[in-house]
């Protein structure tokens, strides 16, 4: 019997060096006839993915082209947005995929949102850097012109607009999700992060300007679903000690022990690998299952029982 598995893309499953559409398109293509390896394996596969070149050019697309008849979007409308466009174009690859292999499973993509705590410390230390990058004259027009829009500097490349993370605490859709699972749907869930709203008192979600860590969301997606598995897709085989260093190792089998005290001493970078080990962390203490990171092109061994990164408890 197969297993229930969350699958979360990095940016090289998506982005390209033109950026267009269709360069994008026939990238996520390849992705797809990755992934469908797992659905050929007897598996139920949920996928998520980020989206941070895509709504940084859509924020840069709206700043430009904002006027008083045809205003900007707030953040999280732009989140929306870009989990629709970039859900659409999985959707279509996944679906000629499995037409291409003749196996017979409908596609989803579910515009998701994520509650988040109004009190998380996040919201009064905004850290995530999203956007463009400015001069320092270009940011302070730009704080001008947006008074509520806050800049900062970015590792010596210049000023980008920087906005709250905080931790995702509820799948709004879990359960739309795993009914779909249950009636032989590919869920698409969950993109760049998912929505990041706050319950009111009255019940009732309202969007934050935030962004949640694609990590965390595809962590708590997993947890909420009650999956088997979360495997997070990145640029490497394997998460590594002394990267880049003549002692550099790879991990193959590791608990979260062990990962929490190659943090405490400095291992992981906090732009990259940082954040999808804290994620497998939080899935694995909370499930007591286990997580796999690995590269993309290591799909194919990884389901034959081969190499990649597993964390267990």
């Amino acid at each position: 019997m197969g297993k229930r598995i969350v699958v979360a893309l990095g940016g090289n499953a998506i982005v390209t060096k033109t950026g267009t559409a269709d360069s994008q398109i026939r990238s996520i293509k390849e992705t797809m006839k990755k992934l469908v390896q797992f659905i050929e394996d007897g598996d139920e596969l949920v996928i998520t993915h980020g989206n941070g070149p895509q709504v940084g050019n859509l924020l840069l697309q709206q700043i430009n082209g904002s006027s008083v008849d045809n205003p900007a979007m707030p953040l999280d409308t732009s989140v929306a947005m870009t989990q629709g466009s970039i859900g659409y174009w999985m959707q279509k690859s996944l679906d000629e995929v499995l037409k291409e292999k003749k196996l017979k499973k409908n596609v989803a993509t579910i515009v998701t949102q994520i509650e988040v705590k109004e009190d998380d410390p996040a919201f009064k230390n905004p850290s995530k850097p999203i956007g463009p990058f400015y001069s320092k004259h270009e940011a302070t027009v730009q704080h001008t012109m947006h008074s509520g829009c806050i800049f900062k500097e970015d590792a010596g490349r210049g000023y980008r607009r920087v906005v709250p993370s905080p931790k995702p605490q509820k799948i709004i859709e879990a359960p739309v999700i795993e009914s779909l699972l249950v009636n032989g749907t590919v869920p698409i869930a969950a993109g760049g992060g998912g929505v990041p709203v706050i319950c009111k008192e009255n019940g009732d979600l309202q969007g934050v300007e935030a962004v949640i860590d694609k990590d965390f969301s595809a962590a708590k997606l997993a947890e909420n679903i009650n999956a088997d598995e979360l495997i997070i897709l990145t640029a490497v085989d394997n998460v590594f000690v002394n990267y880049n260093q003549p002692s550099q190792k790879a991990l193959t089998n590791v608990t979260i022990d062990e990962l929490k005290q190659y943090i405490d001493e400095g291992q992981f970078a906090a732009g990259s690998m940082l954040p999808k080990v804290r994620a497998v962390i939080d899935f694995v203490e909370n499930t007591g299952k286990k997580a796999v990171i690995t590269s993309l092109k290591n799909v194919d061994k990884l389901i034959a029982g081969g190499t990649g990164t597993v964390i267990t408890k």
